[in-house]
């Protein structure tokens, strides 16, 4: 059954709007006003006005990726932030997972839904970065051409075309600065987002569940 929930939808298959959430019943005092947390940063990276690419927003790369998230009114992100909250500062992680679940019961929310969200979600966000990666690629072919053509043209205009490849360099230079920015972001959202679908799960024998695969693997086999 676990293996339907984990099944990305084709690119023809549109994802279809979820059903409204139902009336939260009253809160019991363990599950109360869980609040979240402000919303992490974004990995936007400032653009000087020099053809530089701008990475947009984790939220953007979610909604334009090929397989859009489900519409939840309690997303893995919402998970993420109810983690984090302040109201659950203290606890162990047992007692935590044991309070978020009990939140998210109240609201309604399903965890196959919740951990199909977080499969969505690091799937667009390894889309993006694979898209960006071959760009950045073809950036840098695309510069190192133009560089051998200039130096067939160095034995005319030597020092006219020696400030035009260090230009070049300077410029894959930052490019790849930016990339890499962006990259340790990625990974900080998708450690982010493990984290949150790691509490959806019990933990059993595990000490821990570094990777969102680990984490399906452990809900696959207490679901058995």
């Amino acid at each position: 059954m676990l293996k339907r929930w984990f099944t990305l939808p084709t690119l023809d298959e549109a994802a279809p709007p979820s059903k409204p959430l139902p009336a939260a019943p009253a809160k019991s005092p363990d599950a109360e006003e869980i609040s979240p947390t402000p919303r992490a940063p974004t990995a936007v990276v400032t653009s000087p006005a020099n053809g530089i690419a701008k990475y947009g927003p984790f939220e953007q790369i979610y909604q334009t990726a090929a397989v859009k998230p489900p519409r939840l009114s309690y997303g893995i992100l919402k998970v993420a932030e109810m983690v984090n909250s302040a109201h659950l500062s203290g606890m162990s992680p047992e007692a935590r997972r044991c309070s978020l679940l009990m939140a998210l019961e109240a609201a309604g929310a399903e965890i196959e839904d919740l951990l199909q969200d977080a499969v969505v979600r690091q799937r667009a966000l390894n889309d993006y970065e694979e898209g960006q990666s071959t760009r950045l690629q073809s950036f840098e072919q695309n510069k190192l051409d133009e560089n051998k053509k200039i130096q067939q043209e160095l034995d005319r205009l030597t020092g006219q075309y020696l400030a035009r490849i260090q230009a070049n360099l300077d410029e894959v230079a930052r490019e790849q600065d930016n990339f890499h920015v962006w990259q340790r972001t990625k990974q900080q959202e998708a450690q982010r987002i493990t984290e949150a679908a790691a509490y959806c799960v019990p933990q059993g024998n595990s000490t821990s569940m570094s990777s969102l695969t680990a984490v399906l693997e452990r809900a696959t086999v207490v679901n058995k």
